[in-house]
């Protein structure tokens, strides 16, 4: 053996016991040993068996317990990466066979927000049920998506509002729009410029101005913000319940208005538009299961 080739570190791979990569880059992902034993079909004594080898290995913790919840270490949270390219390149070289949504156990992972959850998560849950009975659709609520999104949690697609920026390719998945969301015991003459400003506004509490009312402090339009609440979801709600008024994403209100009485009119000013893109796990690699997805997601989105 040549000197280059023994000090490659390839020579050394003899003595990893290399089918520990796959449980390992399920416990990173899950965070969760009794979750990742799940997913790769082993007991939760072989993960926990695994898990210290890996341990060893790597001469790191990898993931710690911090109170009720796990964290992983920072060299835990620079393998993910890496280990999730490792083996899908290793897949793609035994050739196995392609994505098959009749027979697939894996864990389906959409990252977005309550907001789109509830617009989507039904219907994207059942279709998943429909096609991929073996499958475990798994929704994870954010609230502004980070590249650790990605990395972490082992997300497949973010759902994310084209108003945030993102540095991986995007396509549009459904197109919304801002309106007004009034009690329906309001005056049927009142417009919607009306009721912004004779109403008591529901707003969500966030530290930077909530979109759009700088559309109406730019014109001068005068309201009042009768109730600070920490969820979206809660404005519809409340407002139908209790009256008021509120600015709310068209697809969110058409859906509460599905559960209870509620008034929704266009808003009064010129305004962009707020749809909804996909952003896919640039780590991602399994081309057949990122078209069925992509496909799925736009079933969901038009039913």
């Amino acid at each position: 053996m040549s000197d280059e080739a023994a000090g490659s570190g390839l020579d050394r791979l003899a003595s990893v016991n290399l089918n520990l990569l796959v449980p390992l880059l399920a416990v990173l992902e899950e965070r969760s040993v009794t979750r990742a034993a799940e997913r790769v079909g082993l007991s939760q004594s072989a993960m926990s068996h695994a898990l210290g080898r890996m341990r060893r290995l790597f001469g790191d913790d990898l993931i710690v317990r911090q109170g009720s919840t796990a964290t992983l270490t920072p060299r835990g949270l620079e393998l993910i990466a890496p280990l999730r390219a490792v083996l899908q390149r290793t897949a793609d070289l035994v050739n196995f066979p392609a994505f098959d949504p009749a027979t697939d156990r894996r864990v389906i992972t959409v990252a977005m927000t309550t907001s789109t959850a509830f617009v989507i998560g039904a219907r994207l849950g059942r279709l998943v049920a429909e096609r991929a009975p073996r499958a475990t659709l798994r929704i994870r609520t954010i609230t502004v998506p980070t590249e650790s999104t990605f990395t972490e949690h082992g997300v497949d697609v973010v759902l994310v509002s084209e108003g945030f920026s993102s540095p991986q390719p995007r396509e549009r998945l459904y197109d919304d729009r801002i309106v007004v969301v009034a009690s329906v015991d309001t005056s049927p003459a009142a417009t919607a410029l009306d009721l912004l400003t004779t109403q008591p506004h529901v707003v969500v509490d966030t530290e930077r101005r909530v979109f759009p009312y700088s559309v109406l402090d730019e014109r001068g339009v005068t309201y009042r913000v009768g109730r600070l609440i920490s969820d979206f979801l809660l404005v519809p709600y409340l407002v139908g319940r209790a009256g008021g008024v509120g600015l709310l994403r068209y697809q969110v209100a058409a859906q509460m208005r599905s559960l209870l009485e509620l008034r929704i009119e266009e808003f009064p000013f010129p305004l962009p538009g707020l749809g909804i893109d996909m952003v896919w796990n640039p780590h991602l690699g399994d081309q057949h299961f990122i078209a069925w997805l992509r496909q799925l997601l736009f079933d969901a989105a038009k039913a």
